[in-house]
């Protein structure tokens, strides 16, 4: 067995240590890995949805990276976690290829030992609704929703219909596996949607409907009903399917979503005219005072809105964009000066920042304050 170059503990939850015991090529470009601890000693249980955070060996000495990867796996195997990871190519020349995404697909093999910390994450499967569940993805956003569809498999009286896009066949990863549970379990059902099909590709075997996720579509798969829709995947693909579901009546509180990018892609047209008319009609802070969030290089003072999660959502919805990557307290990306007031993080980060910085990615302002954004 070899340990690949990892660092040790971390502020918050400390790092634990995982054994690959199998790694299964999905298709192309997505490959599988299976894990357990290393120390023999049960792994806690994880909410569908969540994901391990990848402590790795950076491109020189002494650089850490850390990457995300989704539980694509079922809460109910014990003793085990699944992480399904796409190998990100360079795009072009001006572009890198993913360093870990290779990494783990070029030189992780069975017996060697990974550092990861969690499971964690916001994006979870409630479980406690007892309304219907849509899942919508689209290529490697799939793997939060398949371990969704474990857990659901066990709810026999909650419709769930899971809908995936992805370009042919030769990309479509976890597909037995998804078309297998929705076999065995007689609430949910599949709609597999292939852009451009292959030659080896059948409609009515191999995938349901070609092109793309439309309103249409969705519209003939969907009897009117109150649903709780789970959307993962590419950007175009979220914007898309998120405009056709607002689009044919869907309340937006019941779209949950994962999305490694800015907020206001995914909702653009509500997020540029959200304005705050009146000071005394937002929330308030302990004490009553309006807490107010001054963005001191954009010349923006507005009162805070505690229905947003974090200050970074805020600043977007005001139609700025602050540096960010990771969106979970992990790399520091969003990280800025702190000149006024104090901070809360309800998710605490990988490690806090120092004094008179902020990580707005997982921060509340505890009153008013002012960030160099």
């Amino acid at each position: 067995m070899r340990e690949l170059k990892m660092d040790s503990a971390v502020s918050f939850t400390t790092p634990r240590s995982y054994r690959v015991v199998r790694k299964v090529p999905e298709n192309g470009v997505i490959t599988s890995f299976y894990l357990e601890a290393a120390d023999d000693e049960p792994l806690p249980p994880f909410t569908p949805g969540q994901f391990l955070t990848f402590k790795m060996a950076g491109p020189a000495p002494g650089v850490i990276v850390w990457r995300n990867y989704s539980l694509s796996g079922s809460p109910d195997w014990k003793g085990t976690y699944r992480i399904s990871v796409k190998r990100e190519p360079a795009t072009d020349p001006a572009h890198v290829p993913g360093l870990v995404s290779n990494l783990l697909h070029d030189e992780v093999n069975v017996g060697d030992v990974l550092v990861a910390r969690g499971p964690e994450g916001r994006f979870t499967l409630d479980a406690q609704s007892g309304r219907p569940v849509v899942l919508l993805s689209g290529g490697v956003g799939l793997t939060p929703l398949v371990s969704m569809m474990h857990a659901l498999a066990r709810q026999r009286d909650r419709s769930t219909t899971f809908v995936h896009a992805c370009e042919n066949g030769s990309v479509h990863a976890l597909g037995a596996e998804v078309r297998a549970l929705a076999a065995e379990f007689p609430n949910l059902r599949t709609c597999f949607c292939y852009r451009t099909p292959g030659a080896g590709d059948v409609e009515g075997r191999d995938f349901d409907a070609p092109g793309i996720v439309s309103r249409e579509l969705l519209q003939s798969l969907l009897p009117i009903d109150d649903y709780d829709f789970y959307l993962c995947g590419p950007p175009a693909f979220m914007q898309g399917v998120f405009g056709h579901l607002i689009s044919l009546g869907v309340r937006e509180e019941r779209i949950r979503y994962e999305f490694f990018g800015p907020a206001t892609v995914i909702r653009a047209p509500k997020a540029a005219a959200q304005t705050v008319a009146h000071a005394e009609s937002v929330p308030t802070v302990d004490g009553g005072d309006v807490a107010m969030v001054s963005f001191t290089e954009s010349g923006v003072t507005v009162p805070w809105d505690p229905k947003f999660e974090c200050l970074l959502d805020f600043a977007e919805a005001q139609g700025l964009n602050p540096s960010f990557s990771c969106r979970a307290g992990i790399c520091s990306s969003c990280e800025c000066d702190l000149s006024k007031g104090e901070l809360d993080y309800p998710i605490e980060p990988l490690e806090m920042p120092t004094a008179g910085k902020a990580l707005i990615c997982c921060a509340i302002p505890r009153g008013s304050i002012s960030l160099k954004i």
